[in-house]
């Protein structure tokens, strides 16, 4: 069953942030666009890549008004444990939730009950809590946050220009396709 549309359930997770801890509830998503990145678990080996490459563009994020949160089944602390002893995570400035409980990590269908961890799920929520894009990588494969980000600007664009679709490697400032019976086998 597909996930798109879903509204985000209403959340209470602590993260480890500006070497605090903080709480993100889902009224911190509304308004906004957020992307929630699922990873399976702190001291590992893809993981800690996936994140610095993720930090390396989230300014960008931030510029077009969309916040990152990772997201592990490992509580704050080890978050915070992770940050001051890893060469990579230690530059990470994004909100690291966590999710000891499994809560997050089942309401998005990412838990691996056996393991007690998150798949590498990626979600894109509008700023209504509704999920508009998501993907679910296997655990051995990483990700690409430059995508990622062309990903959410894209999904900003068709929700301003509804009439409008972005089509394969689209980038901001690129031509659209406006979907009509002119299109229809022509491209």
């Amino acid at each position: 069953m597909s996930l798109i549309n879903k509204e985000v359930s209403d959340f209470t997770a602590k993260a480890f942030h500006n070497n605090g801890f903080i709480t993100v509830t889902k009224e911190d998503l509304l308004g906004k666009w957020s992307v929630f990145f699922f990873y399976p678990a702190d001291f590992t080996f893809v993981c800690p890549t996936e994140l610095a490459d993720l930090e390396s563009f989230y300014e960008e994020f931030k510029k077009i008004g969309c916040e990152i949160y990772s997201v592990s089944c490992d509580t704050e602390f080890v978050h915070k444990a992770w940050h001051d002893h890893s060469p990579l995570i230690k530059d990470i400035t994004y909100p690291m939730m966590a999710d000891p409980t499994h809560a997050l990590a089942r309401d998005f269908e990412v838990l691996i009950e056996d393991a007690g961890v998150a798949e590498r799920g990626t979600f894109i929520i509008n700023p209504e809590g509704q999920i508009v894009s998501y993907e679910v990588n296997a655990g051995n494969v990483g990700r690409n946050a430059e995508e990622l980000l062309r990903k959410v600007q894209a999904c900003q664009f068709v929700r301003e220009h509804g009439d409008e679709v972005c089509p394969a490697r689209w980038t901001p400032g690129a031509k659209t396709l406006k979907p009509g019976i002119d299109l229809v086998g022509t491209l």
